[in-house]
């Protein structure tokens, strides 16, 4: 009798035990099961109708600053707040004005001179270069030395430079797009910015620079391609609080793309030929010298002050202990606009780059108000301008944003998803930087897809979309888009995404006549909110993973 009764209560004691244990499945199905539900709010109708205004020919192509713009700025606050979007811009409103100075080249006033011991040689517009403008100055005019620098990169740690052994101070410096392949893929990204770029010639005293395209610059994209709208789309900067035109250096007097038809005869006068110059680079090999040669620079150009609005939704936390923490969702509202005819059609639309990102950021959106309770952390929502000038509204809202910049924890960008083919992969370029890789990873394998790793790192796609102001600012962050693998064998995804760079990308045929894997185009819109979910579930908030170059180099703990 003691031990039936020892045994009875033993098995009393062990009841909430065991109930615990079942009953974290049962949540765990039914937490599920909820997810499903909310992400069934994900209606093929709703995307193709965000798609079928802001790609229309009535918005123009979207440029910031312009007519079309604001009405597709107005049309996404309108649907954010129609899913229940809480307003989250500037005085309590869905936008924050960006401010932008203007400049449009004029192209009469655009000039090179080549000056060797031979006599002078003026290059053609167009034909063998191209200029976007002095930043703030109506015209500046340098004549100078002209110094080959190859990639104009100096990257100590690594043991290379390309500024070891030369002396650019008051000289033009040439040099080429991109950095040595050779280099890890981080390090080849950061040193492929222009920007960074820019800083280095300008701390050794340069004057000017001109680009030259490398051979893989060539191999991606014709010079007629590259070269289509110079001289017809604005280039703009923004302002900070002070008036200040960022990124601007006061020093540098004249910049230029250079035609490769003609830097063989810029480099005639030299000891390295234009060819062998190609050679070094492209074996990630200093070559740097003085050409004998000068060139002066002339741009004129006209400024106008403009404002464009990045707009700012938010929905908040459920955790009050997580609430004030935001993971940030992006994707750029502007595209070209009006530009260059080709085949007759002069209104560039923009379909995939990127009213195709703004339509799932939309959705994404709707899912997560469709859920019974809200993320625990807060999520937000921002539709940028100006990325097709330089990541302009995203650089401006990561350096001011709407909420405290210390809250931002996370960002989530989509840029151009090419939603072409039974899709069975997906890419997050910048996720092996930091914690973002495990909650991504378990985002897409929940929707059935592979997490691939960057299968084009010669693109240095990290660097060149929004995600890159907030990486600047040592926020984690990632770029997602679709993979290029099939879940069709006899479709290759990889071709198609190159096909459609140079056959459709800033040109007006990327427009609704567009093909889309409407199947494919779903799954990846739930996969989207999936990753913000598993964010905002952790327990901890993303960090830069240990000697990661990015989280080095930007890192807020630093």
């Amino acid at each position: 009798m003691t031990i039936r009764y020892s045994v009875a209560l033993l098995c009393l004691l062990a009841l909430p035990v065991a109930a615990a244990e079942w009953a974290e499945p049962i949540e765990a199905a039914a937490e599920e099961a909820s997810i499903t539900k909310a992400l069934d709010s994900i209606e093929r109708g709703n995307l193709e109708k965000h798609l079928n205004y802001l790609a229309s020919d009535e918005l123009q192509g979207r440029m910031s600053g312009e007519p079309g713009y604001d009405a597709a700025a107005k049309y996404v606050a309108e649907q954010l707040a129609a899913v229940g979007v809480e307003p989250a811009g500037l005085f309590g409103g869905w936008f924050q004005d960006v401010p932008l100075l203007r400049r449009q080249i004029d192209v009469d006033g655009a000039a090179i001179t080549v000056h060797t011991d031979r006599g002078d040689a003026g290059l053609r517009w167009k034909d063998d270069f191209t200029m976007g403008g002095d930043q703030v100055r109506d015209e500046t005019t340098v004549r100078a030395e002209v110094v080959y620098a190859g990639f104009g990169v100096h990257a100590p740690e690594l043991g290379y430079s390309d500024y070891d052994g030369v002396n650019v101070k008051g000289k033009i410096v040439a040099i080429f797009g991109g950095a040595p392949a050779s280099f890890p893929h981080n390090e080849r990204a950061y040193y492929s910015s222009g920007r960074t770029k820019r800083d280095l010639m300008v701390e050794r005293g340069a004057v000017g620079y001109i680009y030259m395209r490398s051979r893989s610059d060539q191999q991606r994209r014709s010079w007629d391609v590259v070269t289509l709208n110079a001289g017809v789309t604005a280039g703009m900067s923004w302002k900070n609080l002070q008036g200040e035109v960022a990124d601007h250096h006061h020093q540098l007097e004249g910049s230029a793309l250079v035609n490769e038809a003609v830097a063989p005869d810029i480099f005639a006068p030299s000891p390295i030929s234009f060819e062998q110059a190609l050679d070094a680079a492209e074996a990630g090999r200093p070559a740097s010298q003085p050409l004998g040669v000068e060139m002066t620079l002339t741009q004129k150009s006209e400024h106008t002050d403009i404002t464009s609005p990045n707009v700012v939704g938010v929905i908040r936390g459920s955790d009050p202990e997580l609430a004030d923490e935001y993971i940030v969702y992006t994707a750029h509202l502007d595209h070209i606009g009006v530009g260059t005819p080709v085949d007759g059609d002069a209104i560039y639309n923009g379909f995939y780059d990127n009213a195709m990102g703004v339509a799932l950021m939309i959705e994404a959106a709707r899912a997560f108000k469709a859920m019974p309770r809200a993320p625990a952390r807060s999520i937000l929502l921002v539709a940028v301008t100006g990325e097709e000038r330089g990541l302009l509204g995203s650089d401006y809202f990561a350096q001011y944003p709407t909420v405290p910049a210390e809250g931002m924890i996370a960002n989530i960008n989509l840029d151009m998803p090419l939603l072409l083919y039974p899709l069975a992969d997906i890419i997050a370029f910048g996720a092996q930087h930091s914690t973002l890789d495990v909650p991504i990873a378990r985002a897409v394998e929940a929707e059935g897809f592979a997490l691939t790793p960057d299968p084009i790192p010669e693109e240095v796609l990290f660097i060149r979309s929004d995600q890159y102001s907030f990486v600047r600012q040592g926020v984690p962050a990632v770029f997602l888009v679709p993979g290029f693998t099939s879940t069709d064998p006899d479709i290759n995804g990889g071709a198609l995404f190159q096909g459609h760079l140079k056959t459709h990308y800033h040109r007006p045929s990327d427009d609704l006549s567009r093909p889309v894997d409407w199947p494919s185009a779903l799954r990846f819109a739930r996969a989207n909110v999936r990753i913000g979910l598993e964010i905002a579930k952790d327990k901890k908030p993303p960090r830069w993973h240990e000697g990661d170059f990015f989280g080095e180099k930007f890192s807020r703990e630093q």
